[in-house]
């Protein structure tokens, strides 16, 4: 007598069982902690997603730790989220989880995670939130920390000082750090405060000079005098803005800003009547298309699409050009695949939330996951042409787009496509209809993985089944080794396809991922994981 023909089908045996339901409660296939940990610190920002709040996601953080017994592991991971995915929350989240495991690794990375004083303000609110475990500085931290405010450039200290809750004055009184020389003591104690006569031995004139001009700048008593300062004064913007006396100080502190500065404060440019004046609007412009200040800072497509997005309606067309021309600069660091793809763009609803999540108080980003998602497909399309995008949510949408149109124009129209529920596999089953005949290196799938409709065949999910018909057609055209790519905007730890060696999973929307994908696709076996653990510490 025969086997049993379903129990143990060829068919069967090439679909995995799915083992997990997403948030959506459709089928999915859970990560392995490592995979679900790096996918959460390249994307998550502990405020509420679509389908999980800010306390779930620090709740899933905890448990994720707890189940990955790698101490290097979590601090490549937190470099990786620092250096290349450039996050804020969670690398600073691993290193204090470092600060209880291992030391060791906590000082060999400590300086490449805290590069800026927002991050070492945000790690210590989180070490006295008592969130991870500990409320106070250890001795251990505590060196860190002091190691950092004296080694620290006078700017970087400066700029350490804006915001409060915790301030820096609050870092400053914890970590109790020892001055190295008399410069540093009066620095400390202005920072903190302090009266004169505790300076001591340090004097007001030990002040570095950058701190003594920005004090005669705020005692300034008419703008043209604060203008006149501002012209040699090099500190961020925001120590001047409260004490800026009017238009005339503004365009002078315009003129201070960098690129990325001028590019998220359009609009307070706006209000304080920069604009009113032809050659800073000229100015701003070209600074904001300085290539080599592009290429230089970290700067992506999707933050010029985030200013587009923002930027209020009066500012003027010539700026808002500017920010098309820059993301079309941006887009240039996007590496070109070796074959096209098919870029599968979920427009569902649950892509209608905003790409940092809900941040409290009815505070939200106008950057959506569909637009960061758009932005993606827009880009790889721009730097490869022959590929196809199929934007879809339980459907497939049909779109043609013009070449002449710039990046943010067509992430535009892509994102105004959809808003139903989520099938995955559509754009697959899309390709295996209409385009069986086209050969791709493979297929880049862009979604909140949230995919509810639809299943595969024998428990698998729909994505695992039509990306099985995908492979045999693709073969059948030529192509050895295709690859599937699922980039997932925000982490929820599951997915549609199971990592294997034809399938990568990506966390997050940096630029770092194009180089990931471009490798992947182009036959370097590198893994997401594997990216991460490639990091030297």
């Amino acid at each position: 007598m025969m086997a049993n023909k379903t129990l143990f089908s060829s068919r069967k045996s090439n679909l995995p069982r799915a083992n997990a339901r997403n948030e959506a409660g459709g089928l999915a296939y859970k990560f392995t902690p490592k995979q679900a940990l790096a996918q959460m610190a390249a994307t998550g920002c502990f405020n509420g997603v679509f389908y999980a709040s800010a306390q779930s996601q620090l709740d899933e953080i905890h448990k994720l730790i707890d189940q990955v017994d790698d101490n290097r592991f979590l601090a490549q991971l937190a470099v990786y989220a620092r250096e290349r995915a450039f996050m804020k929350d969670m690398p600073a989240a691993l290193l204090v989880v470092l600060s209880k495991r291992n030391t060791e690794l906590l000082h060999r990375v400590f300086d490449r995670v805290v590069d800026n004083g927002r991050v070492l303000r945000t790690m210590f609110q989180m070490i006295r939130s008592g969130q991870f475990g500990r409320s106070s500085l250890s001795s251990s931290l505590q060196r860190a920390y002091q190691r950092w405010l004296n080694e620290a450039s006078v700017g970087k200290l400066l700029s350490a000082s804006i915001g409060n809750d915790p301030s820096l004055r609050d870092v400053l009184r914890m970590a109790r750090p020892t001055p190295k020389d008399n410069a540093r003591r009066a620095l400390f104690g202005w920072l903190t405060g302090k009266e004169l006569e505790k300076w001591a031995p340090a004097t007001e004139a030990d002040l570095p000079a950058q701190v003594q001009a920005l004090i005669a700048y705020r005692q300034a008593e008419t703008d043209a005098a604060q203008a006149e300062i501002v012209k040699d004064l090099s500190v961020r913007w925001d120590l001047l803005a409260d004490a800026a006396k009017g238009p005339l100080v503004w365009k002078a502190i315009a003129r201070q800003m960098g690129p990325q500065a001028l590019r998220m404060n359009l609009n307070t440019l706006l209000r304080h009547e920069v604009f009113k004046d032809s050659a800073l609007v000229d100015y701003v412009a070209e600074r904001l298309t300085d290539e080599k200040a592009i290429r230089r800072s970290r700067q992506f497509p999707y933050q010029f699409l985030a200013a587009y997005l923002n930027v209020a309606s009066e500012i003027p067309h010539k700026i808002k050009a500017a920010l098309h021309t820059a993301a079309e600069i941006a887009c240039g660091n996007v590496p070109e695949l070796v074959e096209p793809v098919v870029i599968g763009l979920d427009t569902s609803y649950s892509m209608s939330s905003p790409a940092t999540g809900w941040q409290g108080r009815g505070a939200v980003s106008k950057m959506r996951c569909v637009d960061v998602a758009a932005l993606f497909a827009a880009a790889i399309l721009r730097r490869n042409p022959d590929s196809v995008v199929i934007p879809f949510d339980t459907r497939a949408y049909d779109v043609r787009f013009d070449a002449s149109d710039s990046i943010l124009s067509l992430s535009e129209r892509l994102a105004k496509f959809g808003g139903g529920g989520t099938d995955c596999s559509v754009p697959l089953r899309e390709a295996n209809a209409r385009l069986s005949k086209r050969a791709f290196a493979g297929c880049v799938l862009v979604s909140d993985n949230e995919s509810w409709v639809g299943a595969g065949h024998y428990g698998s999910t729909g994505v695992m089944a039509e990306w099985q018909t995908f492979v045999k057609n693709q073969r059948r055209l030529g192509v050895v080794d295709p690859k599937l790519v699922c980039i997932d905007i925000q982490p929820y730890g599951s997915t549609q396809a199971p990592e294997r060696d034809d399938i990568l999973n990506i966390g997050g929307f940096s630029d770092a991922v194009f180089n990931v994908v471009s490798s992947f696709v182009g036959k370097d076996a590198g893994r997401f994981v594997s990216e991460i653990e490639s990091i030297e510490v």
